[in-house]
C-alpha cells in the first residue's frame, strides 16, 4: 500500500471525495450515527491515507498541538470494511505517528477512542487516561501516548 500525507489545500477533488466517502460509509452508515462528519477541522489537519489499486482504503487526520487537543492527535481512524483483515489499520496508524513525529516534532498524542478499539490503540503504545464518555451516542475513551 502507498501512502501519502497531504494538506487540506494539497488534496485534489478526488481524494476529497474518496475520504468523506470513506468516512460517511463507515462512521454514519456503518456504525449507524448520525452526526456532522465535516467539523470545519479538516482545513487544520493532514490528512494520511493509504491507497489500493488507487483507491483511499485507509485513512487519518493529524493535528499539532492545539488545533484539536492540547498535544497532537490523530482523529478518523478508519480503513474499508472489506480490506480490514489485513492490518491496513495497524499500517495507517505507523503512518501516523511517524507523520506526527516528521511534521510536528512531537511524541505525546492523544486521541478520542472508541472503546471497543482500546486494545487496538494499546497496541500502538496508547493508555486510556479518565473514564469512558459518550461521544456521537458511541463509547469513547481518551487515550495518550508519550
Amino acid at each position: 500500500m502507498d501512502f501519502y500525507i497531504k494538506s487540506f489545500s494539497e488534496l485534489n477533488t478526488n481524494e476529497l471525495y474518496q475520504i468523506l466517502q470513506l468516512r460517511a460509509e463507515v462512521f454514519v452508515v456503518e456504525q449507524d450515527c448520525v452526526y456532522q462528519d465535516v467539523d470545519g477541522k479538516d482545513q487544520k489537519s493532514l490528512h494520511v491515507f493509504g491507497t489500493k489499486n488507487n483507491k483511499i482504503i485507509a485513512y487519518t487526520r493529524i493535528f499539532k498541538p492545539g488545533d484539536y487537543f492540547k498535544n497532537a492527535s490523530i482523529g478518523r481512524v478508519v480503513v474499508v470494511a472489506s480490506e480490514r483483515k489485513f492490518g491496513f489499520g495497524h499500517d495507517v496508524m505507523k503512518a501516523s505517528i511517524l507523520a506526527i513525529k516528521n511534521y510536528f516534532k512531537e511524541d505525546i498524542i492523544t486521541i478520542s477512542a472508541q472503546v471497543y478499539l482500546k486494545k487496538f490503540y494499546e497496541s500502538h503504545g496508547f493508555y486510556q487516561v479518565g473514564k469512558d464518555y459518550l461521544e456521537d451516542g458511541i463509547p469513547h475513551i481518551e487515550m495518550l501516548k508519550n
